[in-house]
C-alpha cells in the first residue's frame, strides 16, 4: 500500500491523426519523469487527437498502442493511464486502459459519447463502470464528456481518486474547471483532470487546464496552464482518510440504482 501516490500530468499538443508522432513525442516526456513516479495520466485520444475518422484510425483491442503503453509501464515500472481509438467485436469505442506495471491491464469504454461532434454516430457507448486497485488507491478512471454527468461519477465505491482523461475545447473550459472542483467535493475524492493543448484537424482550440483538486476541492496543483506541461503532484491517502473521518459526508449520500433504460 502507498500512502503517497505520484502521479505524473503529461499535458501535451497532439499531433493530428499521427499515432507514432504522438508516442514519441509522450515517450520523451514519460523517459524524462522521476523513478519515484506511481501513475501517469495521458490524454484522450492521446495517439490521435479527438478524431472522428474512426474506420482508419482505429486499432485492434490491446493493439500496437496498447503494448507501446505496457512498454511505457514496465520501464517506469509504473502504470500509465489514456485513451485510444478502438476496434472490437464489430464496434469503434473510445477506450481508456489502465496498464499496470506488470503489463497486466484493465479497460474503460467512455460512456458518454459527445453528440455535439457526433461522437455517438461513430462510436458505441460503454456500459460498465471502472474502478481500479492499485497500490492499496481504489481509483475511478472516466473520459472527457463523463465529467458533465455526476450521476455515473457518483461514488458508491469509496473509491479515493477520479481521473478525467479529456479533449476539452477552450469555447467551454469555464465548465471544466468548474466541474472538475465540483466532482472532487461532491465525491469527497482526489479529482484528476488531464486535458491537451493546441489546435486539432476540426480547428478546435484546447487550452488545457489540467489540475488536481483534493477532497474539499481545494486546487493541489499548479496554477492552471495554458501550454505543455508536466506537473508530479502526490496525493496523500492519511489526508483524505482523516478528512473522511472528520466530515462524513459520503455516510450520508443518497442510495440509488443506474438503470440502463437502452438494455431494457
Amino acid at each position: 500500500m502507498a500512502e503517497i501516490l505520484n502521479t505524473a500530468l503529461l499535458q501535451a499538443n497532439l499531433e493530428w491523426e499521427k499515432i507514432e508522432d504522438n508516442k514519441a513525442l509522450f515517450e520523451r516526456k514519460i523517459k524524462e519523469l522521476p523513478q519515484e513516479t506511481d501513475l501517469i495520466i495521458l490524454p484522450e485520444m492521446f495517439s490521435t487527437g479527438f478524431s472522428m475518422n474512426a474506420e482508419n484510425l482505429a486499432e485492434p483491442h490491446e493493439g500496437p498502442t496498447f503494448k507501446w503503453m505496457q512498454k511505457m509501464a514496465s520501464e517506469k515500472d509504473a502504470a500509465v493511464t489514456g485513451s485510444l481509438i478502438i476496434s472490437d467485436g464489430g464496434n469503434f469505442y473510445n477506450r481508456l486502459y489502465f496498464v499496470y506495471p506488470d503489463g497486466s491491464s484493465q479497460k474503460y469504454d467512455k460512456r458518454h459519447t459527445f453528440t455535439l461532434a457526433k461522437e455517438d454516430e461513430t462510436y458505441a457507448s460503454g456500459r460498465e463502470r471502472l474502478i481500479v486497485e492499485y497500490k492499496g488507491w481504489k481509483i475511478c478512471p472516466l473520459v472527457c464528456y463523463d465529467l458533465r454527468f455526476p450521476v455515473w461519477a457518483r461514488n458508491t465505491e469509496g473509491y479515493d481518486l477520479l481521473i478525467y482523461v479529456a479533449n476539452w475545447p477552450a469555447a467551454r473550459v469555464v465548465a471544466w474547471d468548474a466541474l472538475l472542483k465540483a466532482r472532487a467535493i461532491e465525491n469527497m475524492s482526489y479529482c484528476i483532470g488531464l486535458n491537451r493543448v493546441g489546435r486539432d484537424g476540426s480547428d478546435l482550440n484546447y487550452v488545457g487546464h489540467s489540475a488536481v483538486y483534493d477532497c474539499l476541492g481545494k486546487q493541489i496543483s499548479s496554477n492552471l496552464q495554458e501550454t505543455e506541461f508536466t506537473e508530479l503532484v502526490k496525493l496523500n491517502k492519511q489526508d483524505l482518510k482523516d478528512t473522511r473521518s472528520q466530515l462524513k459526508f459520503l455516510q450520508d449520500r443518497d442510495r440509488f440504482t443506474i438503470i440502463d433504460l437502452e438494455e431494457e
